[in-house]
């Protein structure tokens, strides 16, 4: 139903003679979920994102890119390829949302505009004891009489409620299964993001729903012409993303970092010091992507796949570019005083793809090729010494 629709129906349940009419006789109460304002409104702005939640790699990336370039994944009105992880939640008093741990397993924080809600946390450590006997199933109301025969480990959940009021916002950590209801009429922003410091969730999942995936159209391989490319499709379909667009996102997103890592090493010595949070930052950034690369190398499923990126096309997008200077403009926010203007960012390309260590990778197939561009990249910086004391193989 369109908006107007769902507030119409929003205000018949509000009444007053609505009050005397027996509850299961009432409209039920619907809950307005992952409506993507940003995106249907990008020139209307409703709100900033608060600077601590501005490390944003996924939403960056899809303001940028489709999730997908699979052409069998990719549909222009695909809401999984082309929309962003920033939502606009509307509900009356007593709608609420199932138990569930966030896409991606991301991080989340959800902002109240109004109203209140409860949060009921489970730990990752007991995230276990949520799940049926085969690990597969979880529990889907809290509250609702929970089968001890179906999930017998329920019973020795321990729970951290939170009481979230209107101007308040909760931030939820990865991996922690959560249960909200809303106690009064609420409308609240709630974002999907992740960063260097929980890249390695997202690896995980997509790791372990890969198994799944795998397992539960085993009995076809025999018979099946490209088992393991379903398997990546159903993983795509499934999860959001594959290991293919995986790899992609985290290789456009190291060839940003290394761009502006070059710009700033090799300029003045004013500059480095200038910039030194920013450095060490992309460092760890870089430090990351390659501890997930290297897990990547050998994961069960990760054939070598031909033509996944061409490193020239990528340095020569717009798209690319575009990318380049959100990433550069986000770190100048949270870390530096002046903006990273466009020149800046294309500069960074300019030096990249001048360097002599990006000529060797015309082409990423593979995580191991990510390893390989990262380390010798930074092998290229100390051999060439750039300016400053920083020495990026002691960061990374």
């Amino acid at each position: 139903m369109s908006v107007s629709e769902f507030v119409e129906h929003w205000l018949m349940g509000c009444k007053p003679e609505e009050s005397d009419i027996p509850t299961s006789d009432r409209p039920p109460v619907l809950y307005l979920k992952d409506w993507h304002f940003v995106k249907d409104y990008p020139d209307y702005v409703a709100y900033t994102t608060p600077v601590f939640f501005h490390d944003d790699w996924l939403n960056l990336y899809l303001d940028c890119y489709h999730m997908h370039t699979d052409p069998e994944m990719y549909q222009a009105s695909d809401d999984i390829s082309c929309s962003d992880y920033r939502f606009v939640y509307m509900g009356a008093k007593g709608s609420w949302t199932p138990l569930h741990a966030d896409v991606f397993r991301s991080y989340s924080w959800s902002a109240n505009v109004c109203g209140k809600k409860q949060w009921l946390f489970l730990s990752p450590s007991q995230r276990h004891l949520v799940f049926d006997r085969n690990m597969k199933n979880t529990v889907y109301d809290i509250f609702s009489g929970v089968s001890e025969m179906t999930f017998p480990g329920f019973k020795e959940t321990i729970w951290t409620e939170c009481i979230q009021e209107e101007n308040e916002i909760i931030f939820v950590p990865s991996g922690w299964y959560h249960q909200v209801q809303n106690l009064e009429d609420t409308i609240s922003i709630n974002h999907n993001w992740f960063n260097a410091h929980n890249l390695s969730w997202i690896w995980d999942l997509l790791s372990r729903d890969y198994n799944d995936a795998k397992e539960y159209i085993e009995d076809i391989r025999d018979i099946c012409d490209d088992f393991e490319g379903l398997c990546q499709r159903n993983l795509a379909a499934n999860t959001g993303m594959n290991f293919y667009d995986f790899l992609i996102f985290i290789t456009r997103f190291a060839f940003t970092y290394l761009g502006q890592l070059y710009y700033l090493l090799k300029g003045d010595d004013d500059n480095i010091q200038h910039s030194s949070l920013t450095v060490q930052q992309l460092a760890l950034n870089l430090a990351s992507i390659r501890k997930i690369a290297m897990k990547m190398k050998d994961a069960e499923g990760f054939r070598k796949h031909r033509d996944i990126l061409d490193t020239a096309e990528t340095l020569n997008d717009p798209k690319f570019s575009e990318l380049c200077i959100k990433v550069g403009n986000t770190y100048r926010m949270m870390l530096e005083p002046q903006p990273w203007i466009y020149n800046t960012a294309k500069a960074g390309i300019d030096v990249l793809r001048d360097s002599d260590f990006i000529k060797n990778w015309s082409l990423v197939c593979t995580p191991g090729d990510v390893v390989s561009c990262i380390d010798n990249a930074l092998e290229n910086l100390d051999r060439k010494g750039s300016k400053g004391s920083t020495h990026l193989g002691e960061l990374v």
